[in-house]
């Protein structure tokens, strides 16, 4: 019985994402706001994985739920993020599956942008 391969074929990571950087800087107020810079450029595969329910606010939202799967890559984290094109996905966990070092499976939530907030009646 062949064994199936877990990871992707190599023409099957033709996305290009940019690894987002954290930078936290004081507010001037004794906390910190955190802000992302561009780092490297990496070329890896996204697959859907489903959705993730958060309440926020006192009400539940939904988060759509991606696997992204680049070569091993040293020092990846939650604290960082990738972008491909407009979409920014937040990074929640790193691992690597098969443990040779080969390749980075990131589970990652996308990022949607706050809605715009409402005119105001006349």
């Amino acid at each position: 019985m062949a064994i199936p391969n877990p990871r992707p074929p190599l023409g099957a990571r033709r996305r290009r994402f940019v690894l987002e950087l954290p930078i936290d800087e004081p507010d001037g107020f004794g906390g910190s706001l955190r802000r992302y810079v561009a780092g490297p450029v990496l070329w890896g595969a996204i697959s859907p994985v489903g959705e993730v329910e958060r309440l926020r606010g006192g009400r539940a939202d939904v988060a759509a739920s991606h696997r992204i799967t680049l070569r091993a890559r040293a020092g990846l984290s939650a604290a960082m993020r990738l972008s491909a094109g407009p979409r920014r996905f937040a990074i929640r966990t790193v691992s690597d599956p098969d443990e040779r070092g080969r390749d980075s499976v990131c589970h990652v939530e996308e990022l949607f942008p706050a809605p715009p907030a409402p005119e105001p009646l006349p």
